[in-house]
């Protein structure tokens, strides 16, 4: 088999699972930039192939938004693939080193809080469910 094929049947997969949780695929730096200028909180999926901490950080995004309080929007970007659009998007995180997978909280277009790879990598998906659930009790309403 072709390594690109399969590499971008790895990567149809990722986005798709991402997509179906609702999270809007932004794949520009306009893009980008039209998104995080929303009022309101925004998270921020840094999507990525690594097996092992993207095979953790894809169902724990899809299930830490089933909770009393949740960000106004969902976005991903996706590391490696989308590289301009991930580059903007890394403009935004203040303060915090590129790493992929990773989350991003953002409120009013600035940052306020990572979850970061070496957090997901050496956690369970329920683990990082709860990292991101505490940042939502924190910075976002009741939804």
């Amino acid at each position: 088999m072709d390594f690109n094929i399969y590499m971008q049947d790895f990567v149809n997969q990722a986005r798709t699972e991402i997509n179906e949780a609702g999270f809007e695929n932004l794949t520009t730096p306009e893009e980008v930039d039209e998104a995080f200028a929303r009022k309101g909180t925004t998270l921020v999926m840094v999507n990525s192939t690594c097996g092992c901490a993207g095979g953790v950080a894809r169902p724990a995004a899809a299930n830490a938004i089933h909770h009393d309080h949740r960000p106004d929007h969902l976005v991903t970007v996706f590391a490696g693939q989308d590289r301009e659009a991930t580059e903007r998007a890394r403009e935004y995180f203040e303060g915090y080193q590129p790493s992929s997978p990773s989350f991003a909280l953002l409120k009013d277009g600035k940052i306020q809080k990572m979850v970061e790879r070496h957090e997901i990598e050496s956690s369970t998906p329920m683990e990082v469910v709860q990292k991101l659930q505490s940042l939502f009790d924190e910075y976002c309403e009741e939804y």
